[in-house]
C-alpha cells in the first residue's frame, strides 16, 4: 500500500503516512514502465547496393564485374564493423556472386566467339563475292544498253556515265543504267572499275570490267572480271590484272 499524496510505502495497519502525515489510502502498485526494445533500423550500405547493380551489368560488360567484386568486399567489411548500423549484406553477397560469375563465363564466351566469328566472316565474304558477280553482270548489261542507246559513243569507261540520279532526262553523261552506289565504284565490299575501252571502226568496240575486294580476306577473297563477251571470269588470288589475263570462267 502506498501513500496517495507522497507515494511512500505504508504498513498495512497504518492510519497515517509516516512521511507526510496524510491519511492512509490504498493505492494499487504502479504499473511497471514499458521499456522500448531496440529495433533494427540500420542504414543500407551504399556500397552494397552499388555492388548489386554493377554485378547485374557486369554479366554483360565484363570490366564492370571487377567493380562489383571490389565494392562487394568493401561493403561486407563495413557491415561487419558497423555493429548493426549498416545493412545490405545480402545485396553485397549477390553482387559478389554475379561479379565472380561474370569471370567464370568468360572462357565460354571466348570459345563461342572463336567459333562464331570465323563462320560469320566466311559467310560475309561469300555474300560479298556473290554480290560482286551480280555487280559485274549488271555492268555488262549496262554497257550493252549504253552502246545501243548511244552508238556514236560506243562503250564507256566511266561508271558515272552509266549512273545518274534520275533528276533529269538520261544522257550520254548520265545514262541512269546503274544505281549511284555502283556508279561510285564501291559496293558490296568490292571496288568496280571499267578499263581499256575501245570504240573504232578498225579495232571494234571493247571494254573490260573488274571487281576486286577492298580488303582481301575481310570483304572478299577472289577477284572477278568480264568484257564485251559478257563471260565472267575469276582469280582466286584476288588480282584483277591476273583475272583479265588468265582467269577461268565462272562455272
Amino acid at each position: 500500500m502506498f501513500c496517495a499524496k507522497c507515494g511512500a510505502t505504508l504498513q498495512e495497519s497504518s492510519q497515517f503516512c509516516d512521511r507526510c502525515g496524510a491519511p492512509a489510502t490504498a493505492q494499487p502498485n504502479p504499473a511497471p514502465a514499458q521499456v522500448a526494445l531496440p529495433t533494427e533500423n540500420g542504414e543500407t550500405s551504399g556500397k552494397a547496393l552499388a555492388s548489386l547493380l554493377t554485378g547485374i551489368f557486369g554479366l554483360v560488360l565484363f570490366p564492370i564485374a571487377i567493380v562489383a567484386i571490389i565494392l562487394g568486399h568493401m561493403s561486407r567489411s563495413e557491415i561487419r564493423k558497423s555493429n548493426g548500423r549498416l545493412k545490405g549484406n545480402g545485396m553485397a553477397t549477390a553482387g559478389l556472386v554475379m561479379g565472380y560469375g561474370a569471370f567464370a563465363i568468360i572462357p565460354f564466351v571466348l570459345i563461342i566467339a572463336a567459333i562464331a566469328i570465323p563462320n560469320l566472316l566466311r559467310a560475309r565474304i561469300a555474300a560479298n563475292e556473290s554480290s560482286a558477280v551480280a555487280g559485274v553482270r549488271t555492268l555488262n548489261t549496262a554497257e550493252i544498253s549504253y552502246q545501243s542507246e548511244y552508238p556514236k559513243v560506243g562503250f564507256t569507261c566511266s561508271l558515272s556515265a552509266l549512273g545518274g540520279s534520275g533528276s533529269s532526262a538520261p544522257s550520254a553523261d548520265h545514262a541512269q543504267l546503274i544505281d549511284d552506289r555502283l556508279a561510285s565504284g564501291e559496293k558490296y565490299g568490292y571496288r568496280f572499275e571499267l578499263r581499256n575501252c575501245v570504240n573504232s571502226e578498225t579495232d571494234g568496240h571493247k571494254y573490260q570490267v573488274v571487281a576486286y575486294p577492298l580488303a582481301r580476306h575481310q570483304t572478299g577473297v577472289r577477284a572477278f572480271c568480264s568484257d564485251e563477251t559478257a563471260v565472267i571470269r575469276l582469280d582466286a588470288s584476288g588480282s584483277a590484272d591476273d583475272c583479265l589475263v588468265s582467269g577461268p570462267p565462272i562455272e
